[in-house]
């Protein structure tokens, strides 16, 4: 089994979190949506994880909707003391499985209550707050004021240790720090996908975490021919090379790649191990001015 104890840190808030986590979603069924056909291989997933040293996982309730929690809570509750569970709110499942928006700061709060509920804890290490955004899945801009109060005041009632903002802006980022502090932001980046570097760069000057969702592609595959040789070169694959590179990126990315296969989590999780070159860095660097962000 992989050990990824020397991945390294970073604080997530308060707390210091292997670089390395594990995302949750793909514990749902086809679409995030339903039960998986397997549950009691995701279980086993869950727990070969913490097995190899992960202390950051990365889940939200509308993931199923309710599923994902649920499994987590069979797997792992009662949880370690040093794992740190993050979750999201800002979307609901509807019937056929859409994600629609619940922003108000109503269903916020009962959103809270029902990750709550489901994992079976009476406060969260982390909440993000998840905008909805504007085209091709990438952030909008306008005001988060009232959406990230309402998380601030269950913040002061005890029921949420840290907070953070995901797929956001960086006029959003400002606002939410007038609000309250800032533990980590979930936004689109991968090798292809670069948009947010400056913004990874202040927000490592300020001892904030960074957590790229879709860090493996997405709806935009960051598989291409360039990464595929540079990792045949290497002796790795491609998959495992772009996550490597992301470690590289920055002191303040955290990872949380998602599976539900024992084979693949062992798979992400060598990816720790991976130690670049600057030549090899520097090749996966001209791949994003290659491909275009």
């Amino acid at each position: 089994m992989v050990d990824i104890s020397n991945v390294g840190t970073f604080q997530l808030g308060n707390f210091s979190v292997k670089r390395m986590g594990y995302g949750a979603m793909q514990l749902a069924g086809p679409g995030v949506f339903g039960p998986p056909a397997d549950r009691a291989r995701c279980v086993r997933v869950l727990r070969e994880a913490i097995e190899a040293g992960v202390d950051h996982i990365d889940t939200c309730d509308y993931y199923g909707p309710h599923v994902v929690n649920e499994i987590i809570r069979e797997a792992l509750h009662p949880y370690p003391d040093n794992l740190v569970l993050v979750t999201k709110v800002g979307a609901r499942r509807g019937a056929d499985g859409a994600w629609n928006p619940a922003q108000s700061p109503a269903e916020l709060v009962a959103a809270v209550h029902d990750n709550l509920r489901n994992l079976g804890i009476d406060q969260i290490h982390a909440v993000n707050l998840r905008l909805m955004g504007g085209a091709g899945h990438g952030p909008s801009e306008g005001s988060l004021e009232a959406r990230f109060t309402a998380l601030a005041e269950l913040q002061q009632q005890g029921l949420i240790r840290e907070l953070g903002i995901s797929n956001v802006t960086s006029a959003q980022i400002a606002e939410a720090q007038k609000i309250a502090p800032l533990a980590c932001v979930q936004n689109h980046y991968n090798l292809v996908h670069r948009a947010d570097d400056a913004m990874i760069d202040d927000l490592a000057g300020q001892g904030i975490a960074y957590v790229p969702f879709f860090p493996l592609g997405g709806f935009q595959t960051i598989q291409t021919e360039a990464l595929s040789a540079i990792a045949a070169r290497i002796g790795t694959t491609p998959l495992q090379t772009a996550q490597a590179w992301l470690l590289a990126r920055s002191p303040n990315i955290l990872l949380i790649p998602g599976t539900s296969s024992p084979a693949h989590l062992q798979e992400n999780l060598a990816a720790a191990g991976l130690v670049l070159s600057a030549e090899t860095l520097a090749e996966l660097d001209a791949i994003a001015g290659a491909v275009g962000s």
